[in-house]
């Protein structure tokens, strides 16, 4: 009788590579970009903040698969941190300018401004028309000046724009000089001389 017949034995299967893990360092650059083309766009740039953080995250992520070998885009993942780095500079850049910008203007709403007017010279007489733009709005107020000097203190409150100070002199004429003072220093003066003679501080 014959050996009964014995199959050999069955190849064993040959071990498949694991397929390149590339999503993550993919996903990093493709938020990285979005997010570093936002970010140059006022107001709207907020939504750049989460797109270049995690775009940040997700590459970085990325370069470690692919320095392990599990990824095969490093070159990429790198490019989608750098653009994210990029973004999220330009992202705190623009929210310093921001915040800066409020501050200001709290302050200058908060803010209080000396203003001194000054009225001189020999006329006998005067009319003193004087006004302040501040916070509150516009001022306007005038008195009759018997004898010079004459002097008034004011406190603009807010954001202060300015304002007038304006002297006519009586019928019996004589020098008129007025002169504005903010905070100390002195914005304007201005003279004039003779019957009706009129001396303007503005635009200051």
């Amino acid at each position: 009788m014959s050996a009964p017949y014995v199959p050999p034995p069955a190849a064993e299967p040959q071990p498949q590579g694991q397929p390149p893990r590339n999503g993550l360092g993919t996903a990093g650059f493709v938020l990285g970009l979005v997010g570093l083309l936002l970010s140059f766009i006022p107001f709207i740039g907020v939504v750049a903040w989460p797109l270049v953080i995690v775009g940040l995250i997700l590459s970085i992520v990325g370069i470690v698969r692919a320095s392990s070998g599990k990824a095969t885009n490093r070159g990429l993942a790198i490019t989608g941190a750098i653009l994210s780095v990029i973004g999220l500079v330009i992202c705190i850049v623009y929210a310093s300018a921001f915040t800066k910008a409020v501050t200001d203007v709290n302050q200058q709403q908060n803010a209080v401004s000396s203003v001194g007017y000054d009225v001189t010279g020999d006329a006998k007489g005067a009319t003193v028309t004087y006004s302040t733009f501040d916070g509150n709005g516009a001022s306007t107020n005038q008195e009759t000046a018997a004898t010079l000097p004459w002097h008034k203190d004011l406190q603009a409150k807010g954001l202060f724009s300015g304002g007038s100070l304006t002297v006519t002199a009586g019928p019996d004429g004589g020098s008129v000089t007025c002169k504005v003072t903010v905070n100390g220093k002195e914005s304007k003066t201005a003279s004039a001389s003779g019957p009706f003679a009129t001396a303007s501080c503005s635009n200051f």
